[in-house]
């Protein structure tokens, strides 16, 4: 494993599980967020964004999360693995609302800086209707994927932690 995208809807953890596993790998952790989001949450211009991922793909190693659709298919491209966190929306959910209360007024280590965490009706949204209008065109995808890849899907935060356990022990 040198080149791991993890993917899933906002709240699934997608950092969090970037972050432990460039700590147990040695691996440079990508989080696109922080590339993607400007100073006060501008967003990247879509040419600019193609460029700056094209770059980002070409490094040696790299764990690198974020879903940003427009970039999905080049990212696949070149990944070896693929985690897909397909966790249930209630909980994703959850976890967002948890996460802007324990980052109010204050900026998350995987965003840009100057981008306070935020909750918008627009993101809500995004997470609830996540499993219904992008988690079939994902899954899709990962099914066309060749078999030189491997995914692998977790569907609970106790799958994660034996990943990770079984990652560790097979990393020592």
């Amino acid at each position: 494993m040198k080149k791991i995208l993890i993917i899933g809807s906002g709240g699934a953890s997608k950092s969090t599980l970037a972050r432990e596993l460039g700590s147990i790998l040695g691996l440079e952790v990508i989080h696109l967020d922080a590339w993607y989001w400007n100073s006060g949450w501008v967003e990247t211009p879509k040419a600019e964004w193609q460029s700056i991922v094209q770059d980002l793909i070409l490094r040696e190693s790299w764990i690198m999360d974020g879903n940003y659709n427009g970039t999905l298919d080049i990212r696949l491209s070149v990944a070896d693995t693929v985690i897909f966190l397909d966790f249930p929306r209630t909980l994703c959910l959850l976890r967002v609302i948890k996460r802007r209360f324990v980052y109010a007024r204050q900026y998350r280590p995987d965003i840009a800086s100057d981008c306070p965490e935020r909750l918008t009706w627009k993101f809500i949204k995004y997470i609830w209707s996540y499993p219904i209008i992008r988690r079939p065109g994902i899954l899709e995808k990962l099914s066309q994927l060749p078999p030189n890849q491997q995914v692998i899907i977790l569907r609970e935060p106790t799958e994660v932690r034996e990943f990770l356990q079984n990652i560790s022990h097979h990393s020592d």
